[in-house]
């Protein structure tokens, strides 16, 4: 099975390590034939909010334009996609959209963080405390899915880095959002940002293993995601060897492409 990581941070976004160019040199030493950049995409805020996890818009094109320019010196050696990771939020997402077609990115990931904005709601990996978040969470996610923008849902059990116990509401969310998941032949990722730190702990956060049970039920597809915030975890084989072998062990089918956006 060929490497491949379609998300992939940059310090941009206030919470990431290292340079542009340092994430594509090691993930050729990795082994990844195909590099796809998903910064947390900007929202232009009508409050005036500032966020600290994102860039600003002013900063969009200048990401676009140095990953142009990257892609062009590496095409050699990796096939570099540039994208954004995105959250559902109806007010802005006709700006997404213009921004989409203005930059031709080549594809936009779902990752649901806060519901409806940034603006007015905590963290769901912070602050899915109980079911009241936790059915947020899964409107969020289900809205999202079936707009038809993403190529994917990331990190879908983020809820498990907060929500304190693997309840039968988790069951339920879980269930729900691999039956519509697989309804709509949307592909999930399996997402291995924590996955040092929890070895690190013993904690167990996400990936969460019961939620990949219900995901093998469901017959959901999944695709490993590094999740990449230092350009280092793309020269660590040890946990995306892991995950397939997990992966292939829980019968769930495992994919390495995504739709990319054509224009």
């Amino acid at each position: 099975m060929s490497k491949v990581n379609y998300h992939t941070h940059t310090s941009r976004c206030h919470h990431a390590d290292g340079t542009d160019e340092e994430y594509i040199l090691r993930a050729i030493r990795g082994g990844y034939s195909v590099l796809g950049f998903s910064d947390h995409t900007p929202w232009p805020y009508a409050s005036g909010f500032i966020s600290h996890s994102r860039m600003l818009p002013c900063q969009l094109e200048d990401y676009v334009c140095q990953l142009r320019m990257l892609r062009d010196k590496y095409k050699e050696q990796i096939d570099i996609k540039i994208g954004l990771e995105c959250e559902n939020y109806p007010e802005y997402i006709p700006w997404l959209k213009e921004q989409i077609e203005k930059y031709q990115l080549d594809y936009v990931l779902f990752g649901s963080h806060h519901y409806p904005s940034e603006e007015v709601s905590g963290y769901f990996g912070q602050f899915c405390t109980d079911a009241v978040m936790l059915a947020k969470y899964e409107q969020s996610v289900i809205e999202g899915m079936q707009s038809g923008l993403y190529a994917y849902l990331a990190h879908p059990d983020l809820f498990m880095a907060s929500y304190p116990k693997f309840d039968e509401n988790c069951i339920e969310v879980s269930r729900h959002i691999c039956q519509e998941a697989n309804r709509l032949n949307m592909t999930i990722e399996y997402n291995l940002g924590c996955a040092a730190y929890c070895e690190k702990t013993g904690e167990v956060l996400f990936p969460y293993p019961r939620f990949w049970e219900i995901a093998a039920e469901e017959g959901c597809t999944a695709i490993i995601g590094i999740d990449a915030h230092n350009p280092l975890w793309l020269e660590t084989p040890h946990y995306f060897d892991e995950a397939l072998r997990y992966l292939t062990d829980l019968g769930i089918k495992t994919t390495t492409e995504i739709p990319l956006r054509t224009y």
